[in-house]
């Protein structure tokens, strides 16, 4: 990939990781939207590691945006505190679902990227689940620390549909709080929370990957692309968080329109 189509995809991916609408459709349509001809080698064996890599830079920004957090999540466990660490064992159980179906199908997920098709139908599916899941919960009181770890575990489940590209992994997870009954702002507060390990433990996986290629240069291009995504991704995510405090009740409707509109453009364009 050349410095402008790296530029482009990392933005991207800045972007869609934390908004609603799906980077991994995202990563699928960009080069089929600017016509890339990609290199098939590069698609096959190192496109996904690539992609993981800006997502270690959304999980960097991630950390910094939520550092109280995760500060004191980390302060309870070198204090001992193990009983008194209610996030932390919502963060784990709302992880399981996804190392459990992640390791099991990655090679098929690596067969589902390419697809645009696909891709499109199913951003269109995760625009009627975002706004579908908004109407019907639409009156959620619970804060975190009401939060069963039964339900934590039932939003990481939510969170699975995001490995079919399409469906969004913020979406997903937002959508299986509003269905716990969590308040807006809280609901975003634990799908950005449960990003991080989630994208961590895909990079441990797959940036060896890229360490070991013979693509010459795939590594740097990476690393820069996961700087670009950072700088996207801390601005969306704030962004999102003054967008949720503002709109209680209707703050997922200009998302699943926007997924509506394009992959239903993309659809088309494939017809034609």
């Amino acid at each position: 990939m050349d410095f402008i189509q790296t530029l482009i995809l990392s933005l991207v991916q800045g972007i869609t990781e934390l908004f609603p609408i799906s980077s991994l459709a995202h990563s699928v349509l960009t080069p089929y939207v600017f016509g890339w001809n990609l290199d098939p080698v590069f698609l096959k064996e190192n496109f996904l590691p690539f992609m993981v890599m800006l997502h270690l830079g959304t999980a960097l920004s991630l950390f910094i945006f939520f550092n109280n957090e995760w500060k004191d999540i980390i302060s309870k466990l070198c204090r001992g505190r193990f009983t008194d660490n209610h996030l932390l064992y919502l963060i784990i159980i709302g992880t399981l679902p996804a190392v459990i179906i992640g390791f099991l199908f990655e090679k098929n997920l690596r067969f589902m990227f390419s697809n645009v098709t696909t891709a499109a139908i199913f951003l269109m599916i995760n625009g009627f689940f975002l706004y579908g899941g908004e109407r019907f919960r639409q009156r959620g009181t619970k804060t975190l620390n009401d939060l069963s770890y039964r339900e934590a575990f039932m939003i990481g489940l939510f969170q699975c549909l995001a490995f079919i590209p399409g469906f969004s992994r913020s979406g997903t997870t937002i959508t299986g709080g509003f269905a716990a009954g969590l308040r807006h702002d809280e609901a975003l507060r634990f799908s950005m929370l449960l990003a991080a390990p989630v994208i961590l433990g895909a990079g441990i996986l797959e940036v060896p990957h890229l360490l070991n290629n013979s693509i010459t240069g795939t590594f740097h291009t990476a690393i820069i692309g996961g700087i670009i995504s950072a700088l996207a991704a801390f601005l969306c995510v704030w962004l999102m968080t003054r967008w949720f405090h503002k709109n209680e009740y209707t703050a997922m409707f200009p998302f699943a329109v926007y997924c509506w509109l394009l992959g239903g453009i993309i659809l088309i364009s494939k017809l034609i």
